[in-house]
């Protein structure tokens, strides 16, 4: 069974790219939403944590507030998906005009002065338009991480789509791509990292709206290694077809305290611009999985989600 099912997930997912890139973009954001009302609707596992989490979020919201902002929510979420499907069909002045960040002179600033970069976004919105964004408009390439997926076929799928947006991805498995990402960095590079949600169960405790989540130390650590200069970034959703996002200004090494001390005070910095973010525009953020340690059964390692 475990088989079948694999092989029907990625013949899903090959089915919206061959299928959704094709349709008007009109047609395929009626049929994002309608999908994301049908999945809402179903208060399906997904739906239930995702209203879980925003209750952290938003503390004190009725349950027909939560219930509106799950809505919301899937919405997004579908969004990012239906964008995600048609990026690779997108000109490259669709892509440029996409997005709109607020504040970028952090990033190219810290690229022009040649220490490298590390940008570390929360589950927010699209990221992938974002780095199709820096890879077009920018003309700066850069080097992400990717979840490895089961079966072996859907993450060859998502490797070879955003390869194909002008990154490189390496397999978050294995144990190379931190020496990787840091050569990158020490060459003045940029790299990119979705860090909200701990991977490896070994992440750094930090208080993230009030509650002890784990977020992932690499982010910090190759800044702290190579030099480079590590700055959060946030995205969101309006009612336009244009996607909003802010540079946070970069986050500072400590003079003092050992490397561990350094990564948690760093990460909890990180933590909390995401925390502003999210809390700004939390329909926007795309958490259908536990997050916090409360959440999350001992001896268990943390859901496995969408890339």
């Amino acid at each position: 069974m475990t088989g079948i099912r694999e092989r029907l997930t990625d013949g899903l997912y090959g089915l919206g790219w061959g299928t959704v890139r094709t349709l008007p973009e009109p047609v395929a954001r009626r049929l994002g939403r309608t999908i994301a009302d049908l999945a809402w609707k179903q208060r399906g596992k997904g739906v239930q944590r995702l209203e879980s989490n925003y209750a952290r979020v938003v503390p004190g919201a009725s349950p027909e507030r939560l219930a509106q902002l799950s809505r919301a929510g899937m919405r997004s979420y579908l969004r990012y998906w239906m964008e995600s499907f048609r990026l690779p069909a997108w000109s490259e002045e669709r892509i440029k005009d996409g997005f709109d960040p607020k504040d970028l002179h952090f990033l190219t600033d810290g690229l022009d002065a040649g220490k490298g970069v590390v940008l570390a976004l929360p589950h927010l919105a699209n990221w992938d338009l974002a780095g199709a964004w820096v890879t077009t408009k920018l003309r700066t390439p850069f080097t992400t991480v990717a979840e490895r997926l089961k079966p072996e076929t859907l993450y060859d799928r998502f490797v070879a789509y955003r390869e194909g947006l002008g990154m490189e991805v390496l397999p978050h498995s294995g144990g190379s791509a931190f020496g990787t990402l840091a050569r990158r960095l020490r060459d003045g590079g940029l790299v990119c990292l979705v860090a909200d949600r701990d991977l490896s169960a070994s992440g750094v405790e930090v208080t993230f709206f009030g509650e002890t989540a784990r977020m992932p130390a690499g982010p910090a650590l190759l800044a702290q290694q190579t030099g480079a200069l590590l700055m959060p970034v946030t995205l969101w959703y309006d009612d336009s077809p244009v996607m909003r996002g802010r540079v946070h200004p970069p986050i500072e090494v400590p003079e003092s305290g050992t490397r561990a001390e350094k990564t948690s005070v760093m990460t909890q910095a990180l933590a909390d611009a995401f925390a502003t973010g999210i809390a700004e525009h939390p329909e926007d953020w795309h958490m259908l999985q536990r997050l916090w340690l409360a959440d999350l059964d001992s001896g268990k390692d943390p859901q496995k989600g969408a890339p």
